[in-house]
This record gives structure tokens, C-alpha cells and sequence, in this order.
């Protein structure tokens, strides 16, 4: 059977799709309007379910060999007594290895976002991710459940769960305390204000993710790596502020938009996958993290 790319798709439903992924658009008024570009006997029912999550095919099976993989909680600042992820390490690693905080969608911590982590593991990193949904019960197995959960999150003690969740990926014995953030969508937007946060943080690779406040770029230290999609005008539309600002802070930044892609072309469990530039921005970011992190 053909695996569905965006292709496949008439841009206005790409455009439906990444509205109501980002909560801009309700369930039932993507099934409204994206019904008048249905077609060949499909309905809006079909296209949404088309172009949703599927999680058959990990590139890395949970159970692999060449690594060490489980759940680890660290102290949470906030009172939700942890902050729980899934952390990867290759099973024989020789000495003490550098981290990546891998940071999820807007769905929590979802088989996909594992299965990055494990890839990210077997690249010689400690990996972690954790689940910003742990303080309502962990992401719950359904990606249209997670990101009605999603909205309910306070923010704030969110991002500081995160900070804390780097503070301890640096601590691990097992490690050398150089860490980087890696991050996907709202994930990107977490990688961009890490950034602004953590002084030490050796390298930060924002994918298609929000772009922080200009007067915090003053505070961004670490080197970046920033991923974009051609056809997401929604994030694009930060990137001008946000370069200037870059630029009068001398920070030191990459940036790649990646033509004719659509938001999320590096997620390979829908159609909004591109395989070409999801390669080539994972071959970017592992070379990236290698320089800056060793």
C-alpha cells in the first residue's frame, strides 16, 4: 500500500490539519471545512484519520540491544512530587557520555518521541525525555486525549520542570555534564526558551518551534541549530524578529528552511513526513551535537 505523503493532500486541509494539531481549529469545524476538498468517496473522517499519527513502524525497536532503556524520575520544583521521562544510553558505552533532553509535541511523551530518543542514544548520547503530561497522568495513548490535556498544563511550572530536568541530566554520574536540548514543535518552542535559560547549555536544536520573546535572546548563550519547514508560515512569520535579534546579540546560530515541507516533516509516523528533509536536518543536527558536545 502507497505511504500517504502531503502530496497527497490539498494544501487548505494541510493547513485545516495544522490548525487543529495547534488548537486554532475545533474537531468539528475540521470536519466541516475540510470535507469540501474531500474526494474518490472520502470523507473528512478519512482525511483526519489519514493524516494522524500512526506508531507501527519504529525506527528503533523498544527492545534493541545496543541500548539501555527505562523511565527515570527527577525532583520536580513544583510539587508533583517528579519529573518522569524515558531516558536511552547505548548498553556499552565507554566512559561517560554527553546528554540530549529530547522534548516532545504537543502530545506528551508518545511511542514516536521514544523512538527518537533511542535513535539519539544509539548516535553514543545520553537521552532523555521527559513527559510534560506526567503531572495530569502521562500521556494517555491517544493523541487526540494528549492534546486536550495539553491545554490544561500550566505553563510555567511546565518550563520549569524542564529546567529542573536538565539540571539533572547534567548531574547523572554516568555522564560527562555536557548536555544538549533537542526539540519538535512545541518541543522546538521549549528548545528556543531553554536556550535563554540555561546558561551552560552546550547546544540547542529547535525544530519548527516558537521563537522566544527578543529581549530574552540577550540571555541565549549556546550555540543553535534551527529547523524550519518552507510551508509553515505560522512559525515562519517569528523568524525576522527573531534573527534580528540573534544578530544584535551576537548569539551563534544556524538556521535552515527546508522548501516546499510542511510543519513536522521530520515526524515519520504521518504524511507530513518528508524523508529527504528530515535526512538531511538529522544528519545537520548530529553532526551539530558531535562539534558542540563531543
Amino acid at each position: 500500500m502507497k505511504r500517504l505523503t502531503a502530496a497527497d493532500f490539498d494544501p487548505e486541509v494541510l493547513k485545516l490539519f495544522d490548525g487543529y494539531v495547534h488548537g486554532q481549529v475545533s474537531r468539528r469545524d475540521f470536519l466541516s471545512r475540510a470535507g469540501r476538498y474531500a474526494a474518490g468517496g472520502a470523507t473528512a473522517a478519512t482525511l483526519l484519520a489519514q493524516l494522524s499519527p500512526s506508531f507501527a513502524a519504529p525506527l528503533v525497536a523498544p527492545a534493541d540491544a545496543r541500548l539501555k532503556t527505562g523511565f527515570a524520575d527527577f525532583p520536580s520544583p513544583h510539587g508533583y512530587g517528579t519529573v518522569h521521562g524515558y531516558l536511552a544510553e547505548p548498553a556499552k558505552a565507554n566512559g561517560r557520555l554527553p546528554a540530549i533532553l529530547v522534548v516532545h509535541e504537543n502530545r506528551g511523551l508518545n511511542p514516536h518521541i521514544e523512538d527518537v530518543t533511542r535513535r539519539i542514544a544509539l548516535e553514543g548520547y545520553l537521552a532523555y525525555a521527559p513527559d510534560a503530561l506526567h503531572p495530569l497522568g502521562g500521556y494517555p495513548g491517544d493523541e487526540d486525549k494528549a492534546r486536550e490535556l495539553f491545554t490544561k498544563l500550566d505553563q510555567t511550572k511546565t518550563r520549569a520542570d524542564f529546567i529542573a530536568a536538565a539540571h539533572a541530566l547534567a548531574a547523572l554520574p554516568q555522564g560527562t555534564g555536557k548536555i544538549g536540548v533537542v526539540g519538535f514543535c512545541w518541543g522546538g518552542g521549549i528548545a528556543n526558551y531553554l536556550a535563554t535559560q540555561l546558561p551552560d547549555l552546550a547546544a540547542a536544536v529547535p525544530f519548527y518551534g516558537m521563537q522566544p520573546p527578543a529581549v530574552d535572546v540577550a540571555r541565549i548563550r549556546a550555540p543553535l541549530l534551527i529547523h524550519d519547514a518552507g510551508n509553515d508560515e505560522r512559525i515562519l512569520a517569528g523568524w525576522s524578529a527573531y534573527e534580528a535579534a540573534l544578530k544584535a546579540h551576537h548569539v551563534n546560530y544556524q538556521h535552515f528552511v527546508y522548501p516546499g515541507v510542511e510543519h513536522g516533516f521530520n515526524n515519520d509516523t504521518t504524511p507530513r513526513y518528508d524523508e529527504a528533509a528530515a535526512k538531511l536536518a538529522w544528519q545537520r543536527t548530529m553532526a551539530f551535537f558531535k562539534t558542540k558536545l563531543g
